[in-house]
């Protein structure tokens, strides 16, 4: 994992306007969210079995994540790489995995060595810096 030091950090908006910068810059609501907590991740490079994310999270100050107006303040972004198995599983969910009821494996390594760190961090500050710039064009980013 590559911490990130961007103007993000501790900056906060509306989700309903983060969410909608984001959709069109390629990020997504992480899987692990609840009402209080959660990520965008938007994927920097997928090859083979890898796939390098720049996850920004945030917590939701005031209101529940599923609403428009909830406010939330930013965390530290950083990049991560995940590291899945590209073949047939060969435990007991394989015939699922195969058959496609099933469309995610569950990574080998969840946080995978990261070789050419400065290409990452540089990429992931670009990424960080689109949805920086989307926010304040909208005029909807607050220093906490």
């Amino acid at each position: 994992m590559l911490k990130l030091q961007t103007e993000l950090d501790g900056q906060r908006a509306s989700f309903g306007v983060v969410s909608d910068c984001i959709r069109g810059l390629g990020y997504h609501l992480g899987g692990n969210w609840d009402y209080h907590k959660g990520s965008f991740d938007h994927i920097l490079c997928r090859e083979g079995g890898e796939t390098i994310y720049i996850r920004i999270p945030f917590i939701v100050t005031e209101g529940e994540l599923d609403e428009y107006d909830a406010s939330i303040e930013f965390g530290t972004s950083y990049v991560i790489k995940h590291v899945v198995h590209v073949g047939l599983d060969s435990d007991e969910s394989s015939l699922i995995d195969a058959t496609g009821f099933s469309q995610f494996q569950k990574p080998i390594d969840t946080d995978g060595k990261i070789i050419d760190k400065n290409r990452w961090i540089h990429a992931g500050e670009v990424a960080v810096n689109d949805l920086i710039e989307c926010l304040y064009a909208q005029a909807h980013l607050k220093s906490s």
